[in-house]
């Protein structure tokens, strides 16, 4: 069994025998536990440096395609091919360089930046689909592809400074009306995707972050992307999108009157703040049935489950239902049993406390259980105080 995070999806039912399950969660288990032994020490993120990147919302290697009335916020770069179609009927509130200096230039400080996000370490291991996950500061990588249902959560802890890298060794596709969301603070300009081949963007799809693909990069009809969408090699499509080149505010790294971004380099960290967590779900046919921080859909748990919590520096942490604590975790894995419950909409919240200066990381999910509602934890309920 893998290990994942509270996502919505498709409920699935569960055909395999108790043998081969129960082997499933053995290698899921495994996973967990060579995310939280990660020899490197996690350190918070330093920005990723852009350079005159900064100023564009929008670059390609080879073409540009636009259909219907795209609207882009920013700079339009390609370099160095030549081929732009589609503006108009796009709206391009910026300057347009075609294989121009400025353009080659930019292509230049995208590669440097790429490198440089691409390098990043050390980072916690992220599962083949990151809807549902809420990652608080610091650099996450995929094994391979990345795909995204439902909504990814990015937590700063009420620090806009705080940087997200993630590094996608294949493609990123995202799902028809998949969401990242940002909450405490969290600045589009500190989110940085690295895809080592092609990024896909679902219809109706919210995106948040600068996402620099190695190839190609193409947005199907209304995404909407406060970032930026910044391909190397390949080409990019659109079809009736809206790009906002995202700035930083005021006084924070990146932003006017605020410190610069860091030039990167090999590790990019900052010493003393290393921690970082992911709360999930076990076994996988829950995730498929279970929400991200935004509340539940509208499948709805028939039975108790285990939640999870992996990254790096961690402490303690304490689960809650509501406002009832269910378990104390001390050690790896960090899970605890959630039990069954007659209906209405339920909260498992994790409160991780870290080894080193990292704040304390509060992270949610929530879900429906089946049958009438109740507000009583059950009495049968069984801390796991591992």
């Amino acid at each position: 069994m893998q290990t994942f995070v509270a996502q919505p999806g498709v409920e699935t039912r569960r055909t395999s025998s108790p043998s081969y399950f129960h082997a499933i969660c053995l290698f899921g288990f495994a996973i967990l536990l060579l995310a939280v032994f990660s020899p490197n020490a996690k350190a918070a993120q330093a920005p990723v440096g852009l350079g005159t990147v900064d100023s564009f919302a929008l670059m390609a290697g080879s073409t540009i395609t636009n259909t219907g009335p795209s609207t882009i916020n920013g700079d339009l770069g390609l370099s160095p091919g030549t081929a732009v179609s589609g503006f108009p009927p796009a709206t391009l509130n910026g300057a347009m360089h075609v294989t121009d200096a400025v353009a080659g230039i930019a292509q230049n400080d995208l590669t440097t930046a790429y490198n440089d996000a691409a390098g990043r370490t050390p980072f916690v291991a992220l599962p083949a689909d990151a809807g549902g996950l809420t990652l608080t500061p610091g650099a996450f990588r995929a094994s391979s592809a990345l795909g995204l249902t439902g909504t990814l959560t990015l937590n700063a802890q009420g620090n806009p400074n705080s940087v997200f890298i993630i590094q996608v060794p294949s493609s990123l596709t995202t799902a028809s009306a998949s969401a990242v969301s940002m909450i405490n603070g969290a600045q589009a300009c500190n989110v940085f995707w690295q895809i080592g081949a092609s990024a896909t963007f679902g219809t109706g799809s919210t995106f948040v972050g600068n996402a620099m693909t190695m190839t190609s990069a193409s947005l199907n009809d209304s995404v909407s992307v406060n970032g930026r969408i910044l391909a190397r090699n390949g080409a990019v499509t659109l079809i009736n999108d809206t790009i906002q080149a995202a700035r930083c505010a005021a006084g924070t790294v990146g932003g006017p009157n605020g410190p610069s971004p860091g030039s990167g380099g090999s590790s990019g960290t900052t010493p003393g703040h290393a921690g970082t967590a992911i709360l999930g779900a076990l076994p996988p046919s829950i995730r498929k049935i279970i929400n991200g921080p935004n509340g539940p859909n509208d499948k709805c748990v028939d039975r108790s489950f285990r939640a999870s919590v992996t990254g790096l520096k961690i402490s303690k942490v304490v689960f809650y239902v509501g406002h009832k604590v269910v378990g104390t975790s001390k050690k790896p894995a960090y899970t605890v049993t959630i039990p069954r419950f007659n209906g209405g909409v339920k909260t498992v919240k994790a409160v991780v406390t870290f080894t080193d200066k990292t704040k304390p990381a509060t992270l949610r999910m929530s879900y429906r259980a089946c049958g009438a509602a109740t507000s009583a934890v059950p009495t049968s309920a069984t801390p796991f105080t591992g």
